[in-house]
């Protein structure tokens, strides 16, 4: 009897252990992958046992925290500058995980309402105040708009989701690239700040009138109506999987730091973006916990997210990526090491 209960006793000490001595890793950032990344993770340790603490606090907060070493990635839906890689006391990489849409969505009871570029700057300007102004009224004729004030609900912390949005009213409005410019955080002129994807989607749920920007899956999951955008071919396209997929296929630096906002393409989503995984290009400088099994664990979760984790993309509306960046991810995951000795062969 006593032998029996020593070796139960043996049997759950070597399970604790085993528990442990599993590999955690922390990342922070964007909100706008948030609910792609926590599927993926979630099935990742399924399998390979490897958990991942991950942040939604937006992309500004996570690059602060990656620089400060007290991650060991970061999630950005903006791209580094020139000026900010060279912060870094290492090579920073950009590994693509998925694309996805920033939309403009509403607290009315109008689906599918149209947005010129020129309005959606305007709204963002203080300019339009009311859903019945002419200018939207002009291209929304089969719309009975309301004689209501608009309420612009934006982001209140640093975001990636706000450098696309950003970036794109820069490239169609020069009024807006010289007044405000674009970054993941900006000087608004107006409107109300709610802090992540999340935040803002709740403001605006609860605000009638209201209209923000958000990633198009928080708007589908909050059942939030939102508008079609007019691209630059003069199309008014509604933002789904489709429209984002058609506006990445364009020619991709090897490097894949690119943005893809206002596309030529004729179906293409004026405000659809890449969303990517800030690491060290060396993980031995990623922080002082960082071993080479922990970092070998990190590469092969990488290369895992950009192979058989694109099969979650597209039923939580997000577009997998395309053949050329999935090519680009891998030549840059090759060049992941770990003090010298390569981790993905």
């Amino acid at each position: 009897m006593f032998k029996k209960i020593l070796l139960c006793l043996n049997i759950i000490l070597l399970n604790i252990a085993k528990l442990y001595s599993q590999t955690e890793l922390t990342g922070a950032g964007a909100s706008f992958p948030y609910p792609l990344y926590s599927k993926m993770f979630d099935e990742y340790y399924k399998t390979y046992k490897v958990k991942v603490n991950y942040q939604s606090i937006g992309s500004g907060g996570g690059i602060r925290q990656l620089k400060a070493k007290t991650i060991d990635f970061a999630g950005s839906d903006a791209i580094l500058t020139d000026e900010q890689l060279k912060e870094f006391d290492d090579e920073i990489l950009h590994i693509p995980i998925c694309l996805g849409a920033v939309v403009l969505t509403y607290n009315l009871d109008i689906p599918e309402i149209k947005f010129t570029p020129e309005i959606i700057a305007d709204i963002f300007l203080g300019r339009i105040t009311k859903w019945n102004d002419e200018k939207i009224k002009k291209v929304n004729q089969d719309k009975n708009l309301p004689d209501m004030n608009i309420t612009v609900i934006r982001r209140s912390d640093g975001s990636g989701t706000t450098f696309i949005f950003t970036d794109y009213l820069s490239k169609v409005s020069k009024e807006w690239k010289e007044k405000v410019g674009s970054g993941t955080s900006v000087n608004w002129p107006v409107g109300l700040g709610g802090k992540g994807n999340e935040g803002v989607s709740g403001l605006v749920k609860q605000t009638p009138g209201a209209i923000g920007y958000v990633e198009l899956t928080y708007a589908l999951q909050n059942n939030l109506l939102f508008g079609l955008v007019k691209n630059k071919a003069g199309n008014f396209i509604k933002p789904s999987v489709e429209s984002i997929t058609e506006a990445s296929n364009v020619k991709l630096p090897k490097d894949m730091r690119i943005t893809i906002t206002d596309t030529e393409n004729k179906k293409g989503y004026p405000i659809s973006a890449f969303t990517y995984i800030l690491v060290y290009k060396n993980l031995g400088k990623a922080n002082e916990r960082m071993t080479y099994e922990k970092a070998k664990d990190l590469a092969n979760l990488l290369w895992w997210m950009i192979h058989e984790g694109q099969k979650f993309a597209r039923p939580l509306h997000y577009a997998p990526l395309g053949k050329s960046a999935v090519e680009n991810a891998e030549n840059l995951l090759k060049k992941l090491h770990f003090n010298g000795k390569i981790l993905i062969q």
